[in-house]
């Protein structure tokens, strides 16, 4: 049966709560916090597995705590931990996040995370898989998977985010690139932001795929996403949501999108479900526990 593999990250979130975000130098009292699994890798597992894919996770943890939190997280949600490697040495990784009217600002310490090898992988990519990654382990590494799942036939998907530089014959190996404005503008140096038109972030997308990708699309918040790929540019817009915290939306886009695609179904069908999925997590606190079920993303499309 096709299944996603995913590839990345895995953090604990310490979601700190707080009516406004601090200014520079300011103690901000009255604060509230959360202890909450997370990591882009971890996200778009739980976001996959949740709709009822199966789903494997691969990456590094530290030899902590945390780490037997996220294992848990993991076997919980029925995604297969058994490719993520305990090392020891750097701790696992961290996020902290601020909270405040709905929006947030991360800083993340990486950790074990960019300890992340090639040589983790217990199986070799398989034809009717869908290979995922990200940016939050080392560049080199992600390639090497990349290449490996193109050669093996499987489908890659390449969450270009956090952006960090990264070998020009990369997006050879992506059948879908997904990324958000700001990652956008600095993969191609295009002025984008969240209110630039969607025929300017198309233009943008077409530059990546000049570079090999045979998809792109663009997640642009509450206006959706565009997609770009061999038929032109496409907009799918996103239902309606109450925002509560936007956290691990863009993850929630990509993991339901992978888990869409193990059913065949093209980069552009498949968005528009991810998009109805990203407007269910923006509705939850945290990024992972905030995942929707696949009866929920149903309801959500047919009442669209």
């Amino acid at each position: 049966m096709s299944r996603v593999v995913v590839c990345g990250s895995l953090n604990m979130d310490v979601v700190v709560r707080s009516q406004r975000l601090p200014a520079r130098g300011e103690t901000l009292l009255g604060a509230e916090v959360d202890f909450l699994p997370g990591g882009k890798g971890l996200n778009q597992a739980i976001a996959a597995a949740r709709l009822g894919v199966p789903t494997a996770m691969v990456g590094a943890v530290g030899n902590d705590a945390f780490a037997n939190s996220l294992r848990g997280f993991l076997a919980d949600n029925d995604v297969d931990s058994t490719g993520v490697k305990e090392i020891d040495g750097p701790a696992t990784g961290v996020a902290l996040i601020q909270l405040a009217e709905g929006d947030n600002s991360i800083t993340v310490a990486s950790g074990a995370n960019m300890q992340f090898k090639v040589a983790m992988l217990r199986h070799a990519p398989r034809r009717d898989e869908v290979w995922v990654a990200q940016f939050e382990t080392p560049v080199g590494a992600t390639r090497e998977i990349l290449i490996r799942a193109r050669k093996a036939g499987a489908r890659t998907v390449l969450n270009l985010a956090p952006f960090t530089k990264h070998p020009a014959a990369l997006l050879k190996c992506v059948d879908v690139a997904i990324l958000n404005e700001i990652e956008l503008s600095q993969a191609t140096g295009a002025k984008i932001g969240a209110t630039t038109g969607k025929r300017k972030i198309a233009a943008a997308c077409e530059i990546l795929r000049g570079r090999g990708a045979r998809a792109v699309i663009a997640t642009i918040g509450a206006r959706g996403a565009v997609v770009v790929d061999a038929s032109g540019a496409h907009v799918v817009p996103a239902p309606k949501a109450k925002v509560v915290d936007t956290t691990g939306a863009g993850d929630c886009f990509v993991g339901a999108l992978a888990a869409r695609m193990t059913a065949g179904l093209t980069p552009l069908d498949a968005a528009r479900f991810a998009v109805a999925a990203a407007s269910i997590a923006v509705e939850r606190l945290g990024a992972a526990p905030s995942m929707p079920t696949a009866r929920e993303v149903a309801a959500r499309l047919a009442k669209a």
